[in-house]
């Protein structure tokens, strides 16, 4: 899953602008960060099925982890950009580790007290380190070389985000959900005594996990700390992403593409979330798989891992067509296999399901994109605004588990279909800045 691009572009102090140097090693240590949180944030997809069993919850309820962990961009991102701002981009970074490390560590307490509440909690501890951290990280990957290589560098080091969330499925299964979460018939048929020490056992399974992530995270903060990263001014400039064709504008808010493109950000971004956040458990269902929980999150690393494949094939064809025009063949071909699934059973609604990640892949980078186009001076609210619709991870999830309680987890992905109907005509004709369709007028 994509990041938020940075508030603004910061200046690279007059000791890394203009310069030959090479940024090999520290775009290298930059690179792990993406890594990371894409990692850690596809977690999510794992422990939903997880404890969705542990504790016997409903869809909706199951989907406030993506709820707990979404929000918290909303709430902090702001936040965020004021602390990079007072402490500099590599402390903000060093900051931002340490909170999520604090984040995983709270898993512990959480499965000892088997409380859901508290797993809630430590999933808004991890975003909100995740989301400082990618505050103050971006900017760095923006000035490490010639300005206008930024948007490759960019598209690189969100590759290895998708790296991330590729493997994760992968090493979560075999850590979280190797052992099948017991039915309420196989509980029902347990001594009390015996159902309580399954339920805390099965509920502990996650703390050696996280407990070596926070280690992990507490290592890299301690390389980052030690490491001669390139000193950036901490004063940000505005972006360079096209001039403002209308000095009236007295705010971001009053550029009706950048407004819609927030809307296009925060149905994207709960349309994917949703869709991976349900596989697991949608792959269990007879008619589609059958498979159990760690057989079904193997499978959950093809959704990432198209994003991944997506991602290097789109820095190609969006040179070659406009970018809104991809996008909205992108969305189309998310709304075919969306539909194909809801309609089809076994292989075919599996298979159609996971191939949504390859088509998902371009599509933040180009609503982002689309979405500052013109802006001028107020390209940096612009992408505070941005930032914040990633919210829609946190809501629509809730929304698509709610339908899956109603109508059935098969029919549910009707919610996520109606997100990319939306981005479709974002693409087309909702991105188009309102002085380019008067002169075309």
């Amino acid at each position: 899953m994509a990041g938020p691009a940075p508030l603004a572009a910061p200046a690279a102090t007059s000791s890394t602008a203009g310069t030959n140097t090479s940024y090999l090693a520290p775009l290298s240590v930059l690179t792990t960060l993406f890594f990371m949180w894409g990692f850690l944030t596809c977690l999510n997809d794992i422990i939903i099925p997880h404890l969705k069993g542990v504790f016997e919850l409903n869809y909706a309820q199951a989907m406030m982890i993506q709820f707990a962990f979404f929000t918290a961009y909303f709430v902090v991102s702001l936040p965020s950009g004021a602390i990079v701002k007072k402490v500099g981009y590599k402390t903000g970074i060093i900051v931002g580790l340490l909170i999520a490390a604090c984040g995983c560590l709270l898993f512990y307490p959480a499965a000892g007290a088997r409380s859901y509440a508290m797993f809630l909690g430590a999933l808004f501890v991890l975003a909100s380190g995740i989301t400082l951290l990618q505050v103050a990280a971006n900017p760095f990957v923006a000035v490490l070389g010639k300005p206008e290589t930024a948007s490759s560098r960019l598209t690189l080091t969100q590759a290895f985000n998708s790296l991330g969330t590729t493997i994760a499925p992968a090493i979560g299964s075999f850590l979280i959900l190797s052992t099948a979460v017991k039915s309420k018939l196989e509980l029902a048929a347990m001594s009390p005594a015996a159902a309580d020490a399954y339920r805390l056992a099965e509920a502990s399974s996650v703390q050696k996990p996280y407990l070596g992530l926070a280690g992990a995270l507490v290592l890299l903060a301690v390389a980052i700390a030690a490491f001669r990263l390139p000193k950036i001014e901490g004063g940000a400039v505005e972006g360079t992403v096209g001039v403002s064709d209308d000095t009236a504008h007295k705010s971001a808010w009053s550029y009706r593409h950048l407004v819609l493109g927030a809307v296009a950000i925060f149905v994207y971004v709960g349309g994917e979330v949703a869709i991976g956040s349900f596989l697991v458990n949608y792959f269990k269902e007879p008619a589609i798989g059958g498979l159990t929980e760690a057989a079904g999150a193997n499978l959950v690393s093809f959704y990432w891992g198209g994003a991944m494949v997506g991602r290097f094939i789109g820095t190609f064809t969006l040179r070659m067509f406009k970018p809104g025009k991809v996008l909205a063949l992108h969305a189309v071909g998310v709304c075919v296999l969306i539909a194909l699934t809801m309609a089809t059973s076994g292989p075919v609604a599996m298979y159609s399901v996971l191939a949504v990640g390859l088509f998902n892949s371009i599509m933040f980078p180009t609503i982002f994109t689309l979405a500052i186009d013109r802006l001028g001076k107020h390209t940096g609210q612009g992408s505070g605004i941005l930032c914040m619709a990633i919210v829609g991870g946190a809501l629509i999830p809730v929304l698509q588990g709610a339908v899956a309680d109603a109508i059935g987890i098969h029919h549910c992905f009707i919610v996520a279909l109606l997100c990319y109907v939306y981005i479709g005509w974002y693409g087309a004709k909702g991105s188009v800045p309102r002085a380019v369709v008067a002169r075309a007028a």
